[in-house]
Parts: C-alpha cells; structure tokens; sequence
C-alpha cells in the first residue's frame, strides 16, 4: 500500500493531538470493522472553532486524516466545519488508498459529532 508523503508527514507528525477537559463539543465515533476510533475535541467561541484536539486509536490512515481535518476546520465557522467532506480531507492529503478511503469518513463523522454535542450545549 502507497501512502503519500503528505500522509506520512501527517501520520508521524500529527498535528493538534490531545486531550480538552474544557471543550465545549466532544465526538467520539469508530468503526467497528477495522477497530479505528476517533475523539475530537472543539473550543468554540463567536461561532468560531478556535481550538481542536483529537485523539484517535487506528491505522496510519485514520490518524493522518485526524490530523489533517483538524487543520482544515481550524479558525473555521461552525457552518464551514459542516461543510467539509471526507473528499476534501483525502485530497488534502494528496489521496488515500481506496481501502483507507473510510479513515476519512471516520474524521468528518468524529468532527460533526463534536459539532452536535457543542450545540446540543447551547441548546
């Protein structure tokens, strides 16, 4: 399997990696086929996602595309963080392995789920 050197870069040199025991949105979501699990924690202030941190236990794939989604919606608008799509978090990282193309879908899901516990919050 060919990994991109964007993936390589992400995966051993991950960005935003922690734990927020003050987040104002947590997402946890996994997957059960192949184990991965990811947890995204999210600051939001002025509809502003101004932090994010992440832990995920998985493969190469799914901590690069942790990482990578993280920075995308960083400094991002609630509504924009909506809008990004697994597609986007794969290109960012010049493509995945069709086979790992799920890891992606696990980082939006893990970010909308934050997104929704965060709101829920507001009620």
């Amino acid at each position: 399997m060919e990994y991109s050197d964007k993936v390589m870069d992400h995966f051993m040199n991950p960005r935003n990696v922690g734990k927020m025991d003050d987040a104002d949105g947590v997402g946890e979501v996994g997957n059960p086929k192949c184990g991965d699990i990811m947890k995204v924690y999210i600051k939001v202030k002025d509809n502003v996602i101004y932090d994010i941190k992440f832990n995920t236990f998985g493969c190469a794939s799914a901590i690069a595309t942790s990482s990578m989604a993280t920075e995308l919606i960083k400094g991002k608008t609630i509504e924009e963080a909506l809008e990004l799509t697994n597609k986007a978090v794969a290109e960012a990282l010049d493509g995945l392995p069709p086979v790992k193309m799920h890891c992606s879908v696990l980082a939006e899901e893990a970010i909308k789920a934050a997104i929704d516990d965060y709101k829920s919050k507001q009620g």
